[in-house]
């Protein structure tokens, strides 16, 4: 099914004379647990831009003659840069191409979208905002854990561990945080250790249940259940790796009783790796080259 065979009518004229660009939320891993629309979205573009913390079967549902580009990043190593990220998006729209930004998750939690948006936005070129199934919810309810429950946790907080250690400009205050029910991390296994001394600092009681999961809703999910002041050891101890998100508070303490997820084959896991494929920038595509001048 076609761009133009689900779109609204706005959709099916911006398309008659422009590109569109579409930042499509994959979802948490599972390739399943993208949305219809944008699995529709997906199956329709010209040219998909795509991270790696996606199912890899979703690439299968590109158009045979679609170009895919990996811009996945990793902490040490980011194939594109945000701004070339941002600057391709543009140029292709620009080129009248129906692009897909096919991102982990949600686009706009910590996806980074909104940076995404504003370039096109700025440009004056049309996007449409995709939602996808957050892995800062998808992930714990498949190790059995909800982040809310009645007259356990009626609030929760999603935080990146990115801005924990000694980030001079961080916005995270951990005294806010250590009174909220439920903490969700995600992109926190570098700096758990520092995630947990400042929430125990802050007023965290050390024995709170927590939990690490790792590629969360895929085959290769893994776990391990601690309290808050033992779960940097844990992870060290079970070989929990990244990607994974942590929950931290009483809901944690469900796992023991709600783990219903059993690895049912159908879901090979995420794109880790970069592939060995074409254009792994803007400036060395040579049909978009020779489009934009």
């Amino acid at each position: 099914m076609g761009i133009g065979d689900w779109a609204t009518a706005s959709d099916r004229k911006q398309k008659s004379y422009s590109g569109k660009a579409w930042l499509v939320g994959a979802g948490p891993g599972r390739a399943d647990l993208i949305t219809v629309r944008g699995l529709r979205a997906l199956q329709a573009a010209d040219v998909v831009i795509y991270d790696r913390l996606i199912g890899v079967e979703l690439l299968d549902e590109a158009r045979p003659d679609a170009e895919l580009i990996f811009a996945g990043k990793r902490p040490d190593h980011h194939t594109l840069r945000q701004e070339e990220i941002n600057r391709l998006l543009v140029e292709l729209v620009r080129a009248g191409q129906q692009v897909v930004r096919l991102k982990g998750g949600d686009p706009f939690v910590f996806g980074r979208g909104g940076e995404e948006a504003l370039a096109l936005a700025a440009a004056g070129l049309p996007f449409e905002v995709v939602p996808g199934v957050s892995s800062a919810l998808a992930v714990p309810a498949y190790a059995g854990v909800p982040v809310t429950q009645r007259n356990v946790a009626t609030s929760f907080a999603v935080i990146t561990g990115h801005e924990a250690g000694d980030k001079a400009d961080s916005q995270t205050d951990w005294d806010a945080l250590s009174r909220i029910p439920t903490v969700v991390v995600l992109m926190g296994m570098g700096q758990i250790a520092t995630i947990v001394q400042a929430l125990i600092a802050a007023g965290r009681e050390a024995q709170t249940p927590a939990i690490a999961i790792s590629q969360g809703t895929t085959d290769q999910q893994r776990s391990v259940r601690s309290t808050l002041a033992e779960l940097p050891t844990a992870i060290e101890s079970a070989q929990i790796d990244s990607p994974a998100v942590i929950v931290i508070g009483e809901v944690a303490a469900l796992h023991d009783r709600l783990d219903w997820f059993v690895p049912d084959g159908a879901s090979a896991g995420l794109v880790e790796d970069e592939p060995i494929v074409w254009p792994v920038a803007w400036s060395s595509n040579p049909r978009l080259v020779q489009e934009t001048g």
